[in-house]
């Protein structure tokens, strides 16, 4: 029988986080500073589970190795390529860039690059992001950084709900107080870290590490945004809106305001519900959906079904994923 495979997230507390995980989305959190929640993830520093279904209580990485056919995967010896973060920047985040896969792999083998995206959730009116900088050399940016110009450097963008921010490996970024967003990225948690905004961390009493040497060398400079323009398509009760197809990933926004049919495009799809409740089914099987919820259509579901009213960000992998 083919089967959605729903999943329970993984918390993570930040410094920076808050309680709008628990409030938005009405997780358990561990604490009023719960930055992250991994809602689709096999990566071994938060791996969710499957919960119901014949695969119940084994992790994404489990079902990704011992059955590889439900995700069309061909090399059962990698991890899970994909993860789907929500990320409640309470404070600011620090600034940070993340490699590309080949720096990665020489610097830390195993782990993989990291380019991901944002799609936001909610903002305060004032809220806005760090995206990219202003050098146009590798020596001017290595000068700002040097002298701590953080004003003169940062390019920061205001953003409203909806909003959605493609983030390549190598980019400058950092989530502003705030914001939050739903993240669809390469499964990597390696993070070079430039700028804290010299906070202490209340655990250790000191500023957390920066990671300058490595931000300089993977950095791209002259910043040159990669910004897709979004396409949307009406079916029935359907709206479906490319966000960015990508080498890595795609990620669609799907819109549904009663029963709609959809049939597969990719070897699986991974879905979070971002607001409303509703139906799905699969092989003739009913199961009720509701905010806060993630679930792969894995590859021997050719067709499912949706009724209500239903929010849903949509990942599918890219070719370089597959």
């Amino acid at each position: 029988m083919s089967e959605p495979l729903f999943l329970t997230p993984v918390l993570h507390e930040k410094m920076w986080g808050g309680v709008a995980l628990r409030e938005d989305f009405g997780y358990d959190i561990p604490s009023e500073t719960t930055g992250e929640a991994w809602v689709v993830s096999g990566h071994p520093h938060g791996v969710t589970a499957v919960v119901g279904g014949q695969f119940a209580g084994q992790t994404l990485a489990e079902v990704w190795t011992k059955q590889p056919q439900l995700f069309e995967n061909h090399d059962t010896t990698r991890q899970y390529p994909l993860l789907v973060k929500i990320l409640d920047a309470h404070q600011d985040l620090s600034v940070q860039v993340h490699p590309d896969d080949t720096y990665a792999n020489a610097h830390q083998p195993g782990e993989l690059g990291k380019t991901e995206s944002w799609y936001i959730l909610d903002a305060k009116p004032d809220a806005k992001i760090y995206f990219g900088h202003n050098a146009m050399t590798h020596a001017a940016f290595d000068e700002m950084i040097d002298q701590q110009a953080w004003g003169e450097l940062l390019r920061t963008v205001p953003v409203k709900p909806g909003a959605f921010f493609y983030v390549p490996a190598g980019t400058l970024h950092a989530l502003g107080a705030g914001v939050l967003a739903l993240e669809t990225q390469q499964s990597s948690d390696l993070t070079y870290r430039v700028y804290d905004f010299d906070r202490v961390d209340h655990e250790t009493g000191q500023k957390r590490a920066l990671h300058l040497a490595d931000a300089k060398a993977v950095t791209r400079v002259p910043f040159e945004p990669e910004q897709p323009e979004p396409s949307t398509i009406n079916f029935g009760n359907a709206e479906k809106t490319t966000l960015v197809e990508a080498p890595y990933f795609n990620v669609y926004r799907v819109t549904v305001t009663g029963p709609a049919y959809f049939t597969k495009q990719a070897p699986y799809t991974q879905v979070t519900v971002v607001d409303g409740s509703g139906v799905l089914t699969v092989d003739g099987h009913d199961y009720d959906v509701q905010k806060g919820q993630s679930f792969i259509l894995p590859a021997n579901v050719e067709e499912w079904a949706f009724d209500g009213q239903l929010t849903m960000i949509s990942s599918t992998p890219g070719f370089l994923s597959r």
